[in-house]
């Protein structure tokens, strides 16, 4: 992700707060059974679990409902319980979390409530137990759904759709409320489970993992190719405007009707429980998408909510706070990666002009960044597809500016430097001049300011002889880092 979209993703997790979402899906009762285990049976060759604990939360598409709240979202949600007491625990649960939102869980008499009961030990899952049935709605109840689904639909922003395959999303009934709420200009997002991806004809996107992939396309899914072609192949044939695969604890894969392809590795320290991350996708992409947040930039914060899910135990959530932190951490991650070696920075040189792209370099002490130093940067960024820095090291800029300077340790000045997104690549040098660095990376474009001229620039000839260019960005007066700290020395106004 671009480091320049740091700070406006981080605007808009907190415009989440303003998401408006209609969840329709398979809710599900998820308790949990935690305790030790220490001995096996003397009965069979199974553990004994001690229970210490038991709590329940919402699963299935109510999981996308308590991921969407814990985000802020304005959430409303429409489902079926059973008339049992799971479908009473269900409706205080989703009560809890339903905010200033409504929910609208419809009653089906002799339908039990789906209940997932998972036994774990050491944080580890030991044995689930499903009690269920997977069985279509009767009509009237079916009826009744779409009812609610129009009547929720009003200043709605997303729908999303999540199907579990319980029998609450049939093909007839997925078919007219994504009709319904195209016709109100609210966008439809879906985790389907059907092989039949047609049924969603229409939807702005899928997410499918890659075992539903691969099974509603007859495709293998397994490598980077075959998802981009299963991808295609799904929206051609269904008419959906894209596809974000996820791919486990692995990877999530994005395919636009445009041809827009991208691979986003998802970044989990520790992977402890992949169940309940694509519920958290989910929510994340329809909170992001009804606040106008780009599609691939929603699919990267998607990504980086399923890292962080992954590592927790049970259906987690994220928060947006915690989201934030891991913007600004990947942003950290990445600027330090900018800051390189000569070596390293000529080998990625090589690759990115067999990739038929122009380098840019330009250099300097960069001690205190002003409004100057940005423009420049700006200019010389726009002059060429990549641009390199050489950032003169301590030793150098104490021996061209003398004792006091620089103001700030060449880690300090290059972690700057390689946050700004107009910077590739850093890479700090301890001679006085950057004529080595430019012998080495004979960039195609050489900047300076505007107070040199052509002649005086150091590698200017160099530059030129073998048919680069030499730019001379314009200045913006009244900057200057050296007339800024004899101004702080002098007690005077630094701008």
């Amino acid at each position: 992700m671009n480091a320049a979209n740091d700070t406006d993703l981080g605007t808009r997790i907190r415009d989440f707060a303003r998401a408006r979402v209609l969840i329709v899906g398979d809710v599900m009762l998820d308790r949990f059974i935690v305790g030790s285990v220490n001995r096996i049976s003397p009965e069979a060759p199974v553990p004994i679990l001690k229970v210490e604990h038991a709590y329940s939360m919402l699963g299935g598409a109510g999981n996308v409902m308590r991921n969407a709240a814990a985000l802020g979202a304005i959430a409303s949600f429409v489902g079926v319980v059973g008339n049992d007491s799971e479908g009473e625990e269900v409706r205080a649960l989703m009560a809890e979390v339903a905010g200033q939102a409504r929910n609208h869980l419809l009653v089906e008499a002799g339908r039990p409530t789906t209940r997932k009961t998972r036994y774990l030990a050491n944080n580890h899952q030991l044995l689930r137990v499903d009690n269920e049935v997977a069985a279509p709605l009767t009509a009237e109840t079916a009826g009744d759904l779409i009812r609610a689904v129009e009547q929720g639909l009003n200043s709605i922003d997303v729908l999303m759709l999540s199907d579990y395959a319980k029998g609450v999303l049939s093909a007839a009934t997925v078919a007219k409320v994504i009709q319904v709420a195209l016709r109100a200009n609210c966008k439809v997002i879906v985790d389907p489970k059907t092989r039949d991806f047609g049924v969603y004809r229409g939807a702005n996107l899928i997410t499918p993992n890659r075992d539903e992939l691969a099974a509603a396309t007859g495709l293998s899914a397994k490598g980077d190719a075959e998802i981009e072609q299963a991808c295609k192949q799904v929206i051609a044939a269904c008419d959906i405007e894209a596809v974000l695969a996820t791919r486990s604890e692995e990877v999530m894969t994005l395919v636009t009707r445009e041809g827009r392809v991208h691979h986003l590795a998802v970044k989990a320290r520790e992977v402890f429980d992949v169940s309940g991350a694509g519920d958290t996708v989910a929510a994340v992409l329809s909170a992001a998408l009804a606040v106008g947040v780009d599609l691939v930039e929603a699919a990267h914060l998607a990504n980086l909510a399923a890292g962080m899910v992954v590592g927790k135990t049970g259906t987690a959530i994220v928060r947006p706070d915690e989201l934030i932190r891991a913007v600004h951490e990947e942003h950290r991650m990445e600027a330090e990666s900018k800051i390189v070696s000569l070596e390293t920075v000529l080998e990625q040189i090589g690759a990115w002009r067999r990739a038929g792209l122009r380098i840019g370099f330009t250099n300097g002490c960069f001690d205190l960044l002003h409004p100057g130093h940005l423009s420049l940067l700006r200019q010389a960024r726009a002059a060429c597809d990549r641009l390199v820095i050489g950032l003169n090291s301590d030793t150098s800029v104490q021996r061209l500016k003398g004792d006091g300077r620089p103001v700030y340790p060449e880690s300090a000045r290059a972690a700057v430097l390689a946050s700004l997104a107009d910077v590739d690549r850093v890479v700090i040098f301890v001679e006085n001049t950057p004529l080595k660095l430019i012998d080495a990376i004979r960039p195609e474009v050489l900047v300076k300011g505007a107070d040199y001229s052509r002649h005086t620039v150091v590698g200017g000839d160099m530059v030129e002889r073998y048919g680069g260019r030499v730019l001379l960005a314009d200045l913006i007066p009244g900057y200057s880092t050296t007339a800024t700290i004899k101004r702080l020395n002098a007690g005077g106004n630094a701008l």
